[in-house]
């Protein structure tokens, strides 16, 4: 086993133009080898711009390949299961992008399959990577804001109105897992759960929903053990939110609208104690939170260090994504027992 970690790519879907391609190929410790598309022109194109020098048509032969090792996963939702499964049967750890799969259950049955195969499955959520993330995580476990009383987060954007009146976007399927809170809403539901530390007992939610009832524009609210609140908002058809906040009992950390993707420029947050009005701003190097992920999961693919986020983690995560979607249509609450 060579120490750079070999990798092939299921396709050429905007996140991984942008993102986590750059990502692999400027990292210290991976490369790409193979990248295979149903679409050989778009494929050809961005792999002499990323310098990969092996396209292949479909997705088989990237799995099947013996010199890949690790798969990224950037396919439209309803495929994450099925070629999560293969490249695991295969032998190939997987990275595969939010949300892991349409349920829970089926979230549950990769998590299974990755612990039977021996192979590290971890689900796409960068966020958690990027330094701020992490200062702000430790500064909330030091006691730096008091008790955590309550999390808001929201990733909300407005789509094209073309793109919503046509409705040929997988994002407004849902046979193919489309809907805002599948897309977006994943991350403010990851924020609760990591900075609560603990899971969500009951759900309550609301949503306006596409003609053919995908979610566009939601609310959710959670209620933790110890009676931690959290509103989580996902949206495609409002003015941009990107950020989260966090209030204590003693202070309160609020992010700008870039809280999930604040690309490599300098990343701020403030500090405001408890009787303040304006707080004090902290700024944090900027980074590439795509490069750090793949480097952890290199890093843990080798076995120098643990999965910070494991597929047990996002079966809990999916299972309150599933009670929000639950408790949106039906308009009742959602009691969770977390068994995972």
């Amino acid at each position: 086993m060579t120490e750079v970690l070999t990798w092939g790519v299921l396709g050429t879907a905007t996140i991984a133009r942008k993102c986590v391609i750059p990502a692999i190929q400027s990292s210290r410790t991976s490369t790409i080898r193979v990248l295979g598309s149903r679409d050989a022109d778009s494929a050809r194109n961005l792999a002499r711009k990323h310098h990969i020098q092996k396209v292949v048509g479909g997705y088989d032969a990237v799995v099947n390949d013996p010199g890949v090792e690790a798969v990224y996963i950037p396919l439209p939702n309803h495929l994450h299961r099925e070629w999560a499964l293969k490249a695991l049967d295969a032998g190939k750890h997987v990275l595969c992008e939010k949300p892991m799969a349409l349920n829970a259950r089926e979230t549950g049955e990769m998590a299974a399959a990755a612990q039977d195969a021996g192979k590290i499955l971890m689900e796409g959520l960068m966020y958690r990577f990027h330094p701020r993330s992490r200062r702000i995580f430790r500064l909330a476990a030091d006691g730096r804001i008091g008790s955590l009383r309550l999390v808001r987060a929201a990733f909300c954007y407005r789509m094209d109105d073309g793109v919503l009146e046509s409705g040929t976007n997988f994002r407004l399927k849902p046979e193919h897992g489309g809907g805002a809170l599948m897309d977006v809403g994943c991350y403010g539901v990851s924020t609760a759960r990591w900075f609560f530390g603990t899971e969500p007992v009951t759900v309550q939610a609301q949503a306006q929903h596409y003609t053919n009832g995908v979610d566009v524009h939601a609310v959710g609210t959670l209620k933790f053990e110890g009676g931690g609140l959290a509103v989580v908002e996902a949206s495609f058809v409002s003015a941009l939110q990107q950020t989260y906040t966090l209030v204590g009992n003693q202070a309160v950390i609020e992010l700008p609208h870039d809280a999930y993707i604040p690309w490599d420029k300098d990343a701020v947050f403030s500090i405001r104690n408890v009787d303040q009005e304006a707080g004090e701003t902290v700024t944090v190097r900027g980074a590439d939170e795509y490069r750090l992920m793949v480097e952890h999961f290199t890093e843990a693919v080798r076995g120098r260090t643990r999965l910070e986020y494991s597929p047990e983690d996002s079966v809990r995560n999916m299972r309150v994504l599933d009670a929000m979607a639950d408790a949106a249509r039906s308009g009742k609450t959602i009691h969770l027992h977390n068994d995972v």
